[in-house]
């Protein structure tokens, strides 16, 4: 039997002038029209740009590839469903009989995206102030265990450290092109990972250069795979 949302709705600290907001913000679209989709959409975009703040403040040395890199890892599909798992949304979620059977409950994907459209619904009822406060209070712990430690390492460590840490063969990167002049010559390089079928192109003026930058869009695009 699915809980009902004003328990939720205590349970995260919040209190809504409009608690339909709060209904619709759990209501996955199997369970009809008047579903969080938009509210998602709202949320997302909030959820990123306190969080970008919040890391800006906290790490005034770090570079923007840093931040980009400290951001993703907080604000992926992997890390709301893991909150949402903490305050056990998947019991309140409204879903349709379909995802119901399939257990779409426990699915990551249906989680997070309640956890933003949760977010994009107190915006819209109580603005950004509150909507802040309670974004920054839900990643509380989250902001506390980060460090520059192991974002500040270059590109490529950080890449070939992922691979090792899940037991994967390593990046291959391979020489697609060199042009120019001997002064000024542009390195292509392709970077390959048994994470994904993509690969991912970086250029620079030295095949190293090259190298980082194709490790860095790989980077990118596995954080981006996690959401």
């Amino acid at each position: 039997m699915i809980k009902k949302p004003e328990v939720l709705c205590k349970k995260l600290g919040l209190v809504f002038n409009d608690p339909q907001l709060f209904t619709v913000a759990i209501t996955h679209r199997s369970a009809g029209s008047n579903n969080n989709e938009r509210l998602e959409f709202l949320g997302d975009s909030i959820l990123g740009f306190v969080v970008a703040q919040k890391l800006y403040e906290l790490f005034p040395s770090a570079s923007e590839g840093v931040l980009s890199r400290l951001r993703a890892s907080l604000v992926n599909q992997s890390s709301l469903a893991e909150l949402a798992r903490k305050h056990h949304l998947g019991d309140y979620l409204l879903l349709g009989s379909g995802e119901l059977k399939s257990g779409g409950f426990r699915r990551d994907s249906i989680l997070s995206d309640a956890v933003e459209a949760i977010i994009g619904a107190l915006y819209n009822d109580q603005g950004m102030d509150v909507c802040q406060q309670w974004i920054l209070q839900l990643f509380a712990e989250k902001l506390k265990n980060l460090s520059l430690d192991n974002w500040q390492k270059d590109p490529k460590t950080q890449l070939q450290e992922l691979m090792q840490s899940r037991k994967i063969e390593l990046p291959d990167y391979t020489l697609m092109t060199m042009s120019g002049l001997a002064h000024e010559q542009m390195f292509k390089v392709k970077c390959t990972t048994p994470l994904t079928v993509e690969s991912c192109i970086g250029v620079g003026n030295s095949r190293k250069k090259a190298e980082q930058s194709a490790a860095e869009l790989m980077l990118e695009l596995l954080n981006k795979d996690s959401k």
